[in-house]
């Protein structure tokens, strides 16, 4: 089987550095996105996209090609990262997914459950809900009905809560249901090293972040955005940091109440993303400043 590299782990934690070490060292290495945030053309800064220095040592796929109101699945995503990794490895590249995208790394190597589409009144019901009674009652509902898979979603990520709660009103099953006993034979190789520190340590880093993210024109990256797509419902408003921001722009938030929120979300999200990666046994643990190069190094002889 071919060989494919895997780093991930929780947002802020130093997975583009590990990855652009292994180009450094000289190794022949296309790294493709894996995080459903950076997969939007309108908030490189906001999402951490690599930036052009990191990507200079190396080829980056799939990220920023999507606007604002485009959405994409999790087998949508399947589809055009197999499709890299089979361009990588005709090239004589080594595919380095990179992200903290546990689903996406799950649909690829695990596979995805094939959900019968939902009925366009049932879809267009959870719309209007949405728009009425906001994202946090409708994650409410979704805590009762399936808390497992609550736990896995932030509140204000109103595409997954309402895709949750309209599969299983259209299939009488929750998600969790739905993706229980899900395996397929491997396709790949798979070496999956995790980049994290304890969530006590990457708090105060996520903090420093979020104030570099501004002083580097977050700001200014949202305004923009926000004049393309005015409606904060779409896919890529709901972003950790972007939302956050726009409620900014629009003066429902102060600049500290902003700042504040975004850093809480930021933390809640990366605590999520630590429950989803530790229950993944086959994941190679390493701090940001352990040596995660000579474990990749060693899996590539």
């Amino acid at each position: 089987m071919k060989k494919v590299i895997c780093i991930m782990g929780p947002t802020g934690a130093g997975k583009t550095a590990s990855a652009i070490n292994l180009a450094k060292a000289g190794y022949p290495i296309r790294v493709i996105n894996t995080d459903s945030r950076q997969v939007y053309y309108d908030f490189p800064i906001i999402s951490a996209q690599p930036d052009e220095e990191e990507k200079s040592a190396c080829p980056h796929e799939l990220y920023g090609y999507l606007q604002c109101h485009e959405k994409i699945s999790a087998g949508e995503w399947v589809k055009l990262a197999k499709s890299r990794i089979d361009i990588a490895h005709k090239q004589g590249c080594i595919p380095v997914l990179v992200g903290g995208t546990g689903l996406y790394f799950r649909a690829l190597f695990d596979g995805i459950v094939d959900i019968p589409q939902v009925p366009d009144d049932i879809h267009q019901k959870y719309i209007d809900e949405l728009k009425k009674e906001g994202s946090e009652y409708l994650h409410a509902k979704l805590e009762k009905i399936d808390p497992s898979y609550a736990q896995k979603v932030h509140h204000n990520d109103k595409q997954r809560v309402a895709r949750a709660l309209e599969v299983f009103e259209s299939t009488g099953k929750t998600f969790s249901d739905w993706h229980k006993g899900q395996s397929v034979q491997p396709d790949y190789d798979v070496l999956r090293v995790g980049i994290g520190i304890p969530l006590a340590e990457l708090t105060p880093i996520l903090s420093k972040r979020t104030k570099i993210m501004f002083e580097r024109g977050a700001l200014e990256e949202a305004k923009k955005a926000l004049r393309k797509c005015p409606d904060l419902s779409a896919s890529a408003w709901t972003g950790i940091g972007c939302r956050e921001i726009a409620l900014f722009l629009q003066e429902k938030y102060d600049l500290e109440t902003c700042m504040d929120v975004w850093n809480k979300n930021t933390r809640a999200y990366a605590k999520r993303q630590w429950t989803w990666f530790n229950a993944d046994k086959r994941i190679k643990w390493f701090r940001p400043e352990e040596d995660s190069l000579q474990c990749m190094q060693d899996f590539l002889v």
